[in-house]
């Protein structure tokens, strides 16, 4: 039965889709503009520079005091080598901070 009934004429394309989409793309270019979404290469760099100081930082103060606590513990010299580690841990934090702050940026 559905087969023997006449089908619908396709609706034409309204001109008010054609003037809608035109404007959501106007839109999206100026949003793309305004959030700076097409630049790109700055802010990741930045973000991973900033990340691996925070981890030499970190990872001086943590290694060079657990160095010293588990020699002091086994040498029974506390907290002398704890101090000494520490201190030793933060002077190579910082020399790896400034040697990757002051290394020439690649172009």
């Amino acid at each position: 039965m559905a087969e023997t009934e006449p089908g619908q004429d396709p609706i034409a394309k309204d001109s008010r889709i054609g003037s809608l989409e035109e404007r959501l793309k106007r839109a999206e270019a100026v949003e793309q503009v305004r959030t700076n979404a097409g630049q790109t290469g700055g802010t990741d760099e930045n973000t991973r520079l900033g990340n691996r100081v925070l981890a030499e930082l970190i990872g001086g103060l943590v290694g060079g005091a657990l160095i010293g606590f588990v020699l002091d513990k086994w040498i029974g010299t506390s907290p002398w080598l704890l101090l000494v580690f520490l201190f030793l841990g933060i002077f190579v934090a910082f020399r790896n901070i400034i040697r990757i702050s002051t290394k020439r940026p690649e172009k």
